[in-house]
């Protein structure tokens, strides 16, 4: 508990007004109205209120102490985190040699009446390889391998898994080059063959061929209802896309491969003909604008100076740093000028005389030059070198951050930066990572936290505090003491990603902690813990859970719309985000229950009421799922994941 801050003067406005009112009783007592409509009583209010707020500034004399004090411990605003979002650039065609799309492109929302948009720019050059398909294959799951290549466009067509279709049954398409984090549209022509499905959810995945297995690809659209008609699959293939050998061909391989058995294939799809190429790409950006060579004038020679930046707030990353430089005056006049980079740097405590640093207030883009501090015995010790008098100084740096950037999905559909061949840009999930800059409150609240630890962590709540001031962009951080084992004693941080909290739809690649954080976050905690304790950084087991459920819709309501209602509530309640009964993330060790997903249907608007409910536990990774459960246990560092959800909706007419 804080100290309470005190009030020097506790008088109201009525206090005031009511001691002056028994002054005049006292020295006046012919003045008998003292109601407010008489003229007196009118100044006497006038001066209390201008009393009072003398005694408001007066009171504010504690906080501004209080602020000066945390100034004195270094306590510094926290800058905002800038978003980041998976952005999908799409070509007007396949083409026959590589495009670029250069680092630094800009997209951005659409700009509307009440709001400016807000522009991403991507961190990476996207290259689409001009990659396509050369082999086809089909694999049963017994091992049968067929090479249907010779075969494509001739003749009634093949059968694209076995008779009847089994899960693990897969149709491979091989690619004359990888194609990673590129998107590719596999033209298919079909005749209607597999019966027994609901095409609009076909039991069939998508896969590549990377260095860690099979990595599913993300599926944009699909027209073919299960490879049932002539259409298109648009996919995204996921980074580290490789080249790989199977059935003695060697190319870049993507699989379409049967998963499940439910509303499974009765007889197999007939596949005529199938290409594929590459049409785009996927490449992440962040929600900042580059400001580039930003002249911040001339030095005046002095140690100390300040300088400020015209675009505060500056984002503090460590793969972008700051970069301040300095102009140096060539030799020769037929020489240009050269510029020295200086280092920016948390403090100048331990920089030399000849050290070029200095610091910087990301929150209000103050740039500050090191001083100089006379000693006991009168000499003067400069903290960083000083830039020369008339010196010129530039800067580059990135602007903006903040939750204004976590945008929804497919709302990034403006490009800014004019790239050939580019015909659409969106954003496929929503933006996540977007965290406000710390206000003047949540600063002193956190004050009385980094005095008491002081750069050590001892209890759960210490860690809690120490991941939460190094990745602030994080959704979740929780601690569990390890008393038993080989790692004992010890604690596990456990920590979830603000990942697309828009998107109820998530996987473990949506949940990976990026590297930026990873590193600092170990780098606090290493910095921090007590010797000999061991402090393990990770997050925690996602456990997947599928629900199949059958609902009966109310006279009026559509089953489609309350189908697609019901999944949705599903994956928003089931999720280490938006789950669980208070909607901030399912709690760690909770155990699922059929009842809780009864309860969610039931919530759904147009459910007259649920039918039936099968919980079932499902692997994250290939979607496999176990035997109906009554109850799903978790252990103390599980959190579920929903990986798969079906909800069937019949009107009572049916």
């Amino acid at each position: 508990m804080t100290l309470p801050t005190p009030r020097l003067d506790d008088r109201t406005f009525q206090d005031l007004v009511d001691e002056a009112k028994r002054h005049v009783q006292r020295r006046c007592p012919a003045w008998t109205d003292h109601n407010v409509s008489d003229p007196g009583v009118t100044l006497i209010e006038t001066f209390a209120w201008m009393t009072e707020l003398l005694l408001y500034r007066v009171n504010r004399v504690p906080d501004r102490m209080h602020l000066t004090f945390l100034d004195l411990l270094g306590v510094q605003l926290f800058p905002p985190r800038a978003a980041r979002a998976e952005v999908t650039f799409r070509l007007s065609s396949h083409h026959d040699e590589e495009v670029v799309v250069p680092a630094g492109t800009v997209v951005s929302t659409r700009r509307a009446a009440d709001r400016p948009p807000v522009a991403f720019t991507t961190v990476a050059p996207l290259v689409v390889p001009p990659s396509s398909s050369q082999a086809v294959l089909t694999i049963a799951a017994a091992g049968r391998t067929v090479d249907r290549t010779p075969g494509l466009g001739v003749g009634d067509g093949f059968a694209a898994f076995g008779e009847p279709p089994v899960i693990g049954d897969a149709l491979y398409v091989g690619l004359d080059a990888p194609a990673p984090s590129c998107v590719l549209l596999v033209q298919v022509v079909c005749r209607v063959g597999g019966h027994g499905i609901d095409p609009h959810r076909p039991p069939l995945v998508w896969e590549a061929w990377t260095p860690d297995g099979w990595q599913v690809c993300a599926v944009e659209r699909d027209d073919t209802l299960g490879l049932n008609v002539p259409g298109a699959v648009e996919l995204h293939v996921p980074d580290g896309h490789e080249r790989s050998t199977v059935g003695d061909v060697d190319a870049a391989w993507l699989r379409c491969r049967v998963v499940r058995a439910t509303h499974a294939y009765r007889s197999s799809p007939v596949v005529v003909s199938l290409t594929a190429a590459t049409v785009g790409g996927d490449v992440e950006a962040v929600h900042a604008e580059p400001v580039v060579d930003e002249p911040l004038g001339t030095s005046d020679g002095t140690a100390g100076q300040v300088l400020t930046l015209s675009r505060p707030p500056v984002l503090d990353e460590p793969d972008r740093p700051v970069v301040l430089e300095v102009g140096r005056t060539a030799a020769r006049a037929d020489e240009a000028m050269t510029w020295e980079p200086w280092q920016v740097v948390d403090d100048v405590a331990s920089a030399g005389p000849d050290d070029r640093v200095c610091m910087l207030d990301h929150t209000t883009g103050e740039l500050r030059f090191g001083p100089q501090v006379r000693s006991a015995d009168g000499s003067v010790r400069p903290y960083g070198a000083v830039p020369p008098l008339g010196a010129p100084l530039r800067v580059t740096y990135r602007t903006g951050g903040g939750a204004g950037g976590n945008v929804a999905a497919r709302t990034l559909a403006v490009l800014r930066t004019s790239v050939p061949y580019v015909a659409a840009v969106w954003n496929r999930r929503a933006a996540a990572g977007g965290v406000d800059g710390e206000t003047v409150a949540e600063a002193r609240e956190r004050g009385p936290l980094e005095l008491r630890t002081r750069g050590r962590a001892v209890t759960a709540e210490d860690y809690v505090h120490l991941v939460r001031h190094a990745a602030p962009e994080l959704a979740r951080v929780h601690c569990v003491p390890v008393t038993d084992g080989p790692d004992a004693p010890g604690l596990r941080v456990l920590v979830v990603p603000a990942a697309a909290t828009g998107d109820p739809f998530l996987d473990l690649k949506d949940l990976q902690l990026p590297d930026d954080a990873r590193d600092r976050v170990l780098a606090a905690v290493d910095a921090a813990r007590v010797v000999g304790f061991r402090v393990a950084v990770e997050p925690p087991s996602y456990v997947g859970v599928r629900v199949d459920a059958r609902v009966r819709v109310r006279p009026g309501a559509d089953p489609r719309t309350v189908e697609h209602a019901g999944v949705d509530a599903l994956f928003r309640y089931f999720s280490p985000l938006t789950g669980g009964p208070d909607g901030d993330g399912w709690p760690l060790g909770r155990p699922v229950q059929p009842g809780e997903a009864h309860a969610v249907l039931a919530r759904v608007p147009g459910v007259d009421y649920v039918e039936d409910v099968v919980l079932l536990r499902a692997n994250p990774l290939d979607r496999s799922v176990s035997t109906p459960q009554d109850r799903i246990d978790l252990d103390a560092t599980h959190v579920v994941l929903s990986v798969e959800h079906t909800v069937t909706a019949t009107s009572a007419a049916s």
